[in-house]
């Protein structure tokens, strides 16, 4: 399909991507205020009961505390585990809930398992307004954001047919150099660049971050073969739940470099097929196989291999995970590693 105008191609994507997950009400040229109060609603419907927010709305100085901790954090990698820590403790100064006015409250604001199910929501923002950190600049108006329990994590840049992508990843790239992606939009983990025959995704650098093109990704199938065409990068990439998926299980916050990763396709493929097939083991079958995946040298195996344990572990498919290496600096090197990849909640032993 041809797309004459990035107009066209933005509604033709907000269309495909009602059909693979996304909420049918889109929200059009959203200010940062304006999400904050979508997100505080949002907060309040998944938290309401007796326990947490006992019926009683967020107010604004409520919501504030949220930010301050999301400004505090600052990077896409702090923020992933702020998104991935499941739930935000607030003090509650709402007089209509006298049970807990003063005290602490903890509210979940998301769930990495509950994809496409619990109280999992998926937002489509058309045209968000940013503000620019410039008294010189007029606000910015980005093309597609995904929002998921209120809160922005992929932003998308769109060029029409004939324009090459290179132009709309260099959108995002002008855009975060303006300091656009703060306060709120500062959740945003991934960024995607489309146009009609092309996309590349990548993680978001930060504020002190630099864009490496050579973590600009294409997404691919399962033989590795691109996949360019828009309508199939919203079937298999942006879709539910992969979307859903890619914050929660793939994107990795490396503590190493301070760097947020995102997962080539073929590191998703290999993690979820360990897992899958894990998952479907009769741990007293005394007949077991063994198998294996590989990869080229420097394409990834370290984190492919840790990925596949967490998803093991998460799911609670098996005790332990053991990872047996055939030289003393190469297991130096990949424990070191996997710590920095790991949760806080995580535990990467030696022996």
């Amino acid at each position: 399909m041809i797309f004459k105008t990035e107009a066209a191609f933005e509604t033709a994507m907000i269309d495909a991507l009602k059909n693979k997950g996304w909420e049918d009400r889109v929200l059009r040229y959203s200010t940062e205020e304006e999400l904050l109060k979508n997100w505080a609603s949002i907060l309040f419907e998944n938290n309401r009961g007796i326990d947490r927010l006992n019926d009683a709305p967020l107010t604004d100085t409520e919501m504030q505390q949220i930010l301050e901790k999301i400004l505090a954090l600052r990077t896409p990698l702090k923020i992933n585990g702020f998104i991935n820590g499941k739930t935000v403790s607030i003090t509650r100064d709402n007089p209509d809930d006298p049970l807990h006015l003063g005290k602490e409250v903890s509210l979940k604001i998301y769930d990495r398992r509950e994809i496409a199910a619990g109280q999992s929501r998926y937002q489509i923002v058309q045209q968000p307004t940013f503000k620019t950190r410039s008294k010189i600049l007029n606000d910015r108006r980005g093309d597609l954001m995904l929002l998921i329990n209120g809160m922005p994590v992929i932003h998308i840049e769109l060029k029409k047919t004939g324009i090459p992508v290179s132009q709309a990843y260099h959108q995002i790239e002008k855009y975060s150099d303006e300091g656009v992606f703060t306060g709120i939009f500062s959740m945003v983990q991934i960024f995607v660049a489309m146009q009609p025959e092309e996309t590349v995704y990548f993680s978001n650098p930060g504020p002190d971050g630099i864009f490496n093109k050579d973590f600009y990704f294409h997404w691919a199938d399962f033989n590795n073969e691109p996949i360019n065409n828009w309508n199939d990068i919203c079937a298999y990439l942006l879709s539910i739940p992969m979307a859903h998926q890619m914050i929660g299980f793939y994107t990795v916050a490396d503590d190493l470099d301070g760097v947020l990763k995102v997962m080539r396709s073929y590191q998703y493929y290999a993690a979820n097929a360990i897992s899958d097939r894990v998952s479907k083991i009769d741990w007293h079958d005394k007949h077991m196989l063994g198998g294996y995946i590989w990869h080229t040298t420097g394409s990834g195996k370290t984190m492919t291999s840790f990925k596949s344990a967490q998803l093991i572990a998460n799911s609670q498919d098996a005790d332990k995970v053991i990872f047996l290496m055939d030289r003393i600096e190469l297991g130096t090197q990949s424990l070191r590693e996997y710590r920095a990849f790991s949760d806080d909640n995580e535990e990467v032993q030696a022996t």
